[in-house]
């Protein structure tokens, strides 16, 4: 009984943060949309939440400033894909549709990724992982309301998948990174925490020139904003945005990974969708109809299926399928 309860408690405590890990993702889109709104770019605020997130995460920057050296195709990719790319796609989304439209197009990524391996690697995928990704796209097509031509703007719908791509080229990079030794790399496995924070720091850089905030109204950030017609300052939702929306939401996701298997993890995962959807609901108004809310639900049961454990198709390799959940390093998520 206290061997059951000492390997019970750290999984309570590893579900306690996944769960805050998808709250604090979940938010983002809703406290970023009043500031685009408000007159700021998407290109901008996206600058504001990484410049914001690297100064935070400095001090783990600095600690791991050998990644730079030792594993420098990954720190580009990351910050370039997974936190330029990725977050500047998906504050462009949410500009022009609704924030949880964005979040579930963005859910596809994974999807891609299962594609990739399987067209491009030429490995095979579990039969959960493929009925996983059947459900998605079927649930999207129920969002997007695909019968009634794409009742969404299009370009929004176009940036949301431009988020997919680069949430699935992070899955990729993450996949090369994360394990040791392979084709004769004896190089230590990359720590999360240091990647993150030094692809923030590159990320900035990268945005920094694409955003020239320089020219940027500073202003809007002291002056009050209207979220859902409640005056609320600019500054509190960028706070927000960077503090527990980014570096909270990273840091609790790398911790709930390493105490949880990758299947559950990814699974609470899916309440990141959730999460924004509701809040989006109820601060902004944007509500969705019963049609695809219902889609909604079909695409979360559909990355829950496809990160189940699947047995391999007629005796495949050791190396066994591809799951969604093929990497041990915490999914790049926005919301």
């Amino acid at each position: 009984m206290p061997a059951a309860t000492s390997h019970a408690e750290p999984r309570r405590v590893g579900l306690l943060l996944a769960l805050v890990s998808a709250f604090a993702f979940g938010s983002s889109g809703t406290v970023a949309k009043p500031l685009i709104e408000a007159g700021l770019d998407p290109l901008e605020v996206t600058w504001l939440r990484v410049a914001g997130a690297a100064l935070l995460l400095l001090p783990l920057a600095v600690r791991h400033r050998a990644l730079v050296l030792q594993r420098p195709g990954l720190i580009a990719g990351f910050g370039v894909f997974a936190m330029a790319g990725v977050q500047g796609c998906y504050f462009a989304a949410v500009s022009r549709i609704p924030v949880g439209v964005a979040l579930l197009i963005e859910y596809l990524g994974p999807a891609l990724v299962l594609g990739w391996v399987r067209f491009v690697q030429r490995r095979p995928v579990s039969r959960a992982a493929a009925l996983g990704v059947v459900l998605a796209v079927g649930g999207l097509a129920c969002v997007v309301e695909i019968w009634a031509g794409l009742r969404f703007d299009a370009v929004g719908l176009a940036l949301a998948l431009g988020a997919a791509v680069c949430q699935a080229s992070y899955f990729v990079l993450s996949e090369q990174g994360s394990r040791k030794g392979r084709a004769g790399d004896d190089r230590p496995v990359p720590h999360p925490l240091g990647v993150i924070a030094q692809g923030a720091l590159l990320a900035t850089v990268v945005l920094t020139l694409a955003a020239r905030p320089w020219g940027m109204e500073w202003g809007l950030l002291v002056e009050r904003v209207s979220v859902d017609g409640t005056p609320v300052r600019g500054v509190v939702l960028l706070v927000w945005m960077v503090a527990v929306a980014t570096v909270v939401a990273y840091v609790t996701g790398v911790v709930a990974v390493r105490r949880l298997s990758p299947q559950v993890a990814g699974v609470v995962a899916c309440l990141e969708a959730v999460v924004a959807t509701l809040v989006a609901w109820v601060v902004l108004g944007e509500y969705l109809g019963w049609v695809q809310l219902a889609g909604g639900a079909v695409v979360l049961l559909g990355a829950a299926v496809a990160q189940a454990p699947g047995r391999p198709r007629g005796g495949a390799a050791a190396e066994g399928p591809v799951r969604a959940d093929a990497v041990d390093v915490p999914p790049s998520r926005t919301g």
